[in-house]
């Protein structure tokens, strides 16, 4: 069975930083690229950061570029996500997604963890 668990999210205050992590199960973790995507309220799902399935390339939106650090660790099924420099338009829902590096279609999403960020 296919799962992806988040965690770590919480209630921060501007400035502050928090790491989310992803486990996953099911699947060949290291064939599939990894990526954080998150969704605010009232607002669409968008991408945040991804890193590819060896773990050598990212990309990051460009509101959390220089922020937000995606990492993977292929050996514990594990990424990550650091957050610094939290802003309260960072809260919002942050969803861990695999997506197989040939087989697009084989697309599996975790069930999500809240990031709230004020003072």
């Amino acid at each position: 069975q296919v799962q992806l668990v988040e965690s770590g999210g919480g209630l921060v205050q501007p400035g502050g930083s928090l790491r989310l992590s992803c486990v996953a199960s099911g699947f060949t973790f290291s064939s599939y690229t990894m990526s954080w995507y998150r969704q605010a309220p009232g607002k669409e799902r968008e991408l945040v950061a991804l890193i590819t399935y060896g773990g050598g390339s990212t990309n990051y939106a460009d509101f959390v570029k220089g922020r937000f650090t995606i990492s993977r660790d292929n050996d514990k099924n594990m990424v990550y996500l650091q957050m610094n420099s939290l802003k309260p338009e960072d809260t919002a829902v942050y969803y861990c997604n695999a997506v197989h590096r040939i087989l697009k279609g084989l697309n599996y999403w975790g069930k999500g963890t809240l990031v709230t960020v004020s003072s």
